[in-house]
């Protein structure tokens, strides 16, 4: 993120102190976009060495304490651990008193809303979600890419102001998500993005068996296109032999996927399935055409041998 745009943060106090529970990719990017925004880091808490080094290099200068000297530390505490140990270590700090009246204490789970952190509330906290829709690298670079990020915001109604400013201070666009829709929200995410970047890999394997030398630059241009068109187009933007009925070049392609990469078959008719359900529906893949098309896709077997065009 670009800081010319905004006022040097030597040029005025720094609002609140920050802290991070969990030096993953996330929580050391969050804290030094805060930082540009006015707010000072004093405090992070990581593990393993890699952790360390990243938020070394993200935050120098910030010193590395336990979890709770945190808390002890910081009015505004990012809580960026795993999905699965926010639970346990929210009710673990609030059981052994660390958690301080009026502090804000921010998760940035998708899975989960507010609710996960009642343990906190009930010690005196300010409880936030700020998922930001975003994958992250652990290098400066995630800062940058912050800028115009969405984040999925889930509070008390009385904090959606205090929410969204945070969001808005770290260059992001915040969106309310309800409290119980977390889960929904995250699954759609991670359906997107997550199997997105399997796909890709699986893809640039099987062009490297194929021979193409540079299976990312082949890739690069298709794929940019096909993401600008979807978001654009939405269903609209299907093609290729699912959507148009070419039973015979699809069979043509599980036949080959079974010889050289086994291991992809399952995927690809998963997906091919998928993409001929929609097609349907919205009219792109005509009736006539969808009952042998459908068949190669019910039985993962040979069909009619096409050439894929």
């Amino acid at each position: 993120m670009s800081t010319s745009q905004q006022p040097d943060p030597k040029d005025r106090p720094a609002r609140l102190t920050v802290g991070v529970v969990g030096a993953g990719r996330v929580g050391p990017a969050l804290a030094a976009s805060l930082q540009l925004a006015g707010h000072r880091p004093v405090a992070v808490s990581g593990v393993s060495d890699t952790s360390r080094r990243r938020a070394a290099q993200l935050l120098p200068d910030v010193p590395l304490v336990p979890p709770a000297e945190v808390l002890a530390r910081a009015e505004l505490v990012l809580l960026t651990v795993p999905d699965d140990a926010l639970p346990g270590l929210v009710e673990g700090l609030a059981e052994t008193g660390a958690v301080r009246p009026g502090q804000l204490l921010v998760h940035t789970s998708g899975r989960y809303g507010a609710k996960v952190l009642d343990p906190a509330l009930r010690a005196g906290a300010l409880p936030l979600a700020l998922h930001p829709a975003m994958t992250f690298t652990g290098t400066p670079v995630d800062v940058q890419r912050l800028a115009g990020c969405s984040f999925g915001v889930t509070a008390p109604e009385e904090l959606r102001l205090a929410a969204e400013a945070l969001v808005i201070e770290m260059g992001g666009e915040p969106e309310w998500i309800a409290e119980e829709m977390r889960p929904l929200y995250h699954a759609a995410l991670a359906l997107g993005a997550n199997h997105l970047v399997t796909l890709v890999a699986q893809s640039m394997e099987l062009l490297r068996e194929a021979g193409v030398a540079a299976p990312d630059r082949m890739l690069g241009p298709l794929l940019g296109a096909a993401l600008d068109n979807a978001l654009r187009s939405g269903d609209a933007a299907l093609t290729g032999p699912v959507a148009r009925g070419d039973a015979g070049t699809v069979a043509a392609h599980v036949t080959e996927l079974r010889r050289h990469a086994p291991q992809t078959v399952a995927g690809y008719l998963a997906m091919a399935r998928a993409t001929a359900d929609r097609a349907l529906a919205h009219g792109l893949l005509k009736p006539e055409l969808a009952e042998d098309l459908l068949g190669v896709l019910a039985t993962g077997t040979n069909g009619a041998e096409g050439d894929a065009r």
